[in-house]
Formats: C-alpha cells, structure tokens, sequence
C-alpha cells in the first residue's frame, strides 16, 4: 500500500526537518525519562562462562559438535537470526544518525541507543559461543554474509516513517527474545534474554512516546506513516541469508507468527496511541486510517488461518513421534 504523503496541518508544511526541530523537546523530555528508569546491566555476568572451553583450531581445542547444546531447536535458530540482526548495529547507527542527527538531544538519544543495543550482540555471541550452542564457524560466514551485504532501511526517506517503525519494531523485538528464552530450554539463557527484552521495551517507549507526540502535532502526516509501516512492516533481518527459512521455523516454534504480531505488537502500540479512534484527521489521514483499519482486519484473519495450519502441523507430527 501507498499512500499520498500529507504534508500539512494548518498551514504548516512539515517538513522532516521542520519536525525534528518542533520535536526536539519531546525527545529530551523522553531522553531523561529513560535515563531515570534504564538499570546499568553487565552483559558478562549472564554468560555461564564455567561450560567454556577451547576451540579446535590455533588453540588445539575441542572441536564443536551439535550434540554439546541442550538448547531446543527453535531456540537455536532464533537466537542465531536475534545476533545477526544485532551484528548490523553499525548500519542502523548510520541510518538513525542520518536521519535524527548527532546533535542535541536527538544526538545524544542516537548515542545512548546505539551503546545499550551493543551489549545485547556482546551477550549473545558470548552466550552463543561459551555454550557451544550453535557452530561457531557457520555463525561467523554467516556474520560476514550479512554485514557485508549492509542494510537499508525502509524508511529512511520520511523522519515520521522511521520513528513509526521503531515503534514497533522494538516492541516485536522485545517479544521475539522474551519468547526465544521461554522457549531454549535452558533458564541461563531465558534470564540473558528477558534482561535483554527489557531494554527494549523500554527503546520501545521511546519512540512510542515520540510517535504519540508526532500524532498530536501532524495528525495527518503521522497517520500515514503508521499506516504505511504498518501495511510493509518487515523486520530488519530480513536480508540475512536463509531468512525465510528460519523465520518459518520461527514461526511454527511458536517464538513469533502472524498471531503474535496482530495480538501483540500491533495492537497494543495502536490501541496506546489510539489510532483507530483518533479524530480530527484531513482527507489523507483518514484515508489511511480506514486502509489501516481494513488491512488489520485481514491480518486478524491470515493469523486464524495460520494458527488452524500451524496446529495441523504439530499434531501431525505429535502423532509421528508417538507412533
């Protein structure tokens, strides 16, 4: 779906940059609220660092072996694409820092975000490689393959579009490592996690906050942003080699599926901002506000679809294994 950009309210065209100026006070307002409730955490104190031991290699170690990890397969797969997508920190920090600036408060938000999201690749990797839960050498050509390809956001022509994203992205992040944990099997890795989800939930704030501030000041520009991300949403892992594959193994597992994202994500970043009832909307705003409205409806019913499928499946193969 596209839709026309609406670039007035009033008389006000606003513009991106015209918006990241009018926004700068919300941001610090946000910025210092953060800082107050985000808890200092080290990532090495949730690594069981006493199961390592040496690799084969230039240390004569111990070669890896699938058989040397307890976690469930699910687990596995979903921790892997959870790392790779933290891997492309770099980029992300380009993209943000290109579109908010390094300036101000936006500056030093961009900063702050960039530095918590790092200690979350520092605690995976370590976890990763000190459980042997994954081969170590197909994780690092895997790494390569996809910081060499890079990443390009979405949304990286619309300031309103790009905070619209994170909004839910970090919610749906903070959900697919909640449940990764709840489903490794191993409770050193579901504590690594949920302190991991925390943080997110709180970027997730955020840029809700952000967002909800951008709906007061631009109804009709930042109801058609929401309703564009929300119509394309894709996570940012999308372009790692063998996506499609572990996201449907992902999805099955039970860690994050169609029903997740409309029940979870969506729904309650909508509901919060009051999107679906929200008046006083021009022409262009309440255009995307009804498309929004359709295609949620659609989603709800590929999700019952998927759910009854998915259900199938595991029955299926419930009976395999008994019989």
């Amino acid at each position: 779906m596209t839709i026309a950009p609406a670039h007035r309210s009033g008389s006000t065209a606003w513009t991106d940059a015209r918006l990241l100026h009018a926004l700068e006070e919300v941001v610090e307002q946000e910025l210092n609220r953060h800082l107050k409730v985000a808890k200092e955490w080290m990532p090495h104190e949730y690594v069981p660092w006493s199961q390592g031991r040496d690799f084969d290699g230039v240390l004569g170690g111990e070669a890896w072996s699938p058989e040397q990890s307890g976690l469930t397969e699910v687990g596995k797969v979903s921790l892997v694409v959870n790392l790779l997508t933290e891997d492309n920190l770099p980029s992300y920090h380009h993209e943000i820092a290109t579109m908010f600036g390094r300036d101000g408060a936006w500056g030093t938000w961009v900063h702050r975000w960039t530095a918590e999201e790092g200690r979350h690749g520092i605690a995976l990797r370590d976890y990763l490689l000190t459980t042997r839960a994954v081969d170590p050498v197909a994780l690092e050509r895997a790494r390569m393959d996809h910081m060499s390809a890079g990443f390009e956001s979405d949304n990286r022509h619309s300031m309103l579009r790009s905070v619209a994203y994170v909004a839910f992205q970090e919610l749906a992040t903070r959900i697919s490592h909640r449940n990764t944990g709840a489903h490794s099997g191993d409770p050193i890795c579901e504590r690594m996690l949920a302190r991991i989800a925390t943080d997110e939930n709180l970027h997730m704030v955020f840029y809700r906050n952000l967002l909800l501030a951008a709906l007061e000041l631009a109804p009709d520009e930042a109801m058609c942003a929401i309703a564009e991300v929300v119509t394309e949403f894709r996570m940012p892992g999308h372009g790692m080699p063998g996506f499609e594959r572990a996201a449907a193994q992902i999805a099955i597992g039970g860690v994050y599926n169609l029903r997740i994202h409309h029940d979870d994500v969506l729904q309650p970043v909508l509901r919060h901002l009051k999107v679906m009832e929200r008046g006083g909307l021009g022409p262009e705003g309440l255009r995307a506000q009804e498309e929004l409205g359709v295609f949620l409806d659609g989603l709800d019913t590929q999700a019952t679809r998927f759910d009854e499928r998915r259900a199938a499946l595991l029955a299926r193969r419930a009976a395999r294994a008994q019989g």
